[in-house]
């Protein structure tokens, strides 16, 4: 009896040649491989250790300069010099600084469904919201990748989440995978792929599709996948890739480990406390608790939608006093489409301050640092103490609708009470 298979199963089926189960050991093929400015020196000069001597497709293989973009020190600066140049002379390509973080750019312009994606990223997950089969290595796999185009991988078990019901106002897709993975916790799903599905599932637009699967690591998971639908397709013909669309889907009698069942209609708005992304409680549950910074944007929500959903709360308004607020659009085209829209000068009118598409505040390496005491509420993915750049300091994460209302009110605040 032939028994179906999981996204997983199928994409590393194909990608290897193996008829590749849970817990079977393959070798697949890789796709599309990259690095960022913090991880991307090592693997480098890994790569030019090992003796390979050229790039196994160097027109799949990118380095980003987005976490330290522009430079804030001249340490960073030199290991620009250096991805500069070896781009330069291994004919990969390079994407500047203010061109976005590698993330959205991935999705933007690179991933396609049932492709195989390695990055020296935890967030590399991210296009598996494209229904590609994207996860982090380090520094040194990622080199191997560089040089033979092809890695090995345990095939993951594969918990499927469905999600079904009506997302609620001010309910978004933040909310639902901050609400998942407070429900599983921080390693609840460690080297396990999350299979999204359902009805709610099928409704959602790609931007929310993509803030989940950037979150999927945040559990543990090796991969968050979700199908390859009309979704997906209207988003590859919005960025002019239609050509590579394909559909992509689990066989009905797909085994999975286990099957978490979600009511959308019965999600609220939820944040996480520090310092644990794990460590979550409802936006109501937390009013009273001041903050003197927001951030909205970021690989997570750092999109259009994200950006139209901050700037329709904040319009017309100011930020409480003593609250600083910042943007950074996750890409060049976010950005562009963000001034177009007008969202841009909403945010300025409002009193925040746009930061060039990067990674800004996320990391803490520049652009938003936290002072000893303060606390944040940002869109991005992780709050772990230091985080920021100062571990004296406490990083709240919620939906940008969560992050636009508590900029208003100066504490954490449920949107719908200011929508």
């Amino acid at each position: 009896m032939i028994v179906g298979k999981t996204l997983a199963e199928k994409i590393l089926s194909e990608k290897s040649g193996t008829d590749a189960r849970a817990g079977d050991i393959v070798i697949a093929k890789v796709d599309l491989s990259f690095v960022q400015d913090t991880t991307g020196p090592l693997t480098v000069r890994q790569f030019q250790s090992s003796g390979i001597g050229r790039l196994a497709r160097p027109e799949r293989t990118v380095i980003f300069i987005d976490h330290a973009a522009p430079s804030p020190a001249s340490s960073l600066s030199n290991d620009h010099i250096l991805l500069r140049d070896f781009s330069r002379r291994s004919g990969c390509i390079l994407s500047e600084a203010g061109d976005g973080v590698c993330h959205q750019i991935v999705p933007e312009a690179y991933a396609r469904p049932g492709d195989v994606i390695v990055g020296a990223d935890s967030h590399t997950v991210t296009a598996g919201g494209l229904g590609a089969f994207a996860t982090g290595m380090g520094s040194s796999d990622v080199a191997v990748a560089f040089g033979l185009g092809k890695t090995w991988f345990r095939v993951p078990e594969t918990f499927k989440i469905e999600v079904n019901g009506e997302f609620q106002k001010g309910v978004y897709a933040k909310d639902l995978i901050l609400h998942l993975i407070g429900k599983i916790g921080a390693d609840g799903a460690t080297y396990k792929s999350l299979e999204f599905h359902g009805g709610a599932i099928k409704k959602m637009n790609m931007s929310g599709r993509l803030t989940i699967a950037n979150m999927a690591v945040e559990a543990g998971a090796k991969v968050g996948l979700f199908p390859s639908d009309g979704t997906t397709r209207q988003f590859l013909v919005e960025v002019g890739r239609g050509n590579d669309y394909r559909p992509l889907d689990a066989d009905p009698d797909a085994t999975y480990e286990k099957t978490i069942r979600i009511n959308a209609s019965k999600l609220e708005p939820t944040v996480s406390r520090p310092h644990t992304v794990d460590n979550t409680a409802l936006a109501r549950e937390l009013k009273g608790t001041k903050v003197q910074q927001v951030v909205i944007g970021t690989c997570t929500n750092g999109r259009l939608e994200d950006l139209a959903i901050a700037a329709t709360i904040l319009s017309g308004k100011r930020p409480a006093p003593g609250v600083r607020l910042i943007v950074a659009p996750a890409s060049r085209t976010v950005l562009l489409e963000a001034l177009e829209m007008g969202f841009i000068k909403t945010f300025i009118e409002s009193g925040g301050i746009i930061l060039p598409p990067g990674c800004g505040p996320c990391l803490g390496l520049h652009q938003g640092a936290l002072g000893d005491g303060e606390a944040c509420i940002s869109t991005a993915n992780r709050n772990f103490e230091g985080r920021m750049g100062n571990p004296k300091s406490f990083i709240y994460l919620g939906s940008p609708a969560t992050a636009a209302a508590s900029a208003l009110t100066g504490e954490i605040t449920d949107p719908r009470e200011v929508m």
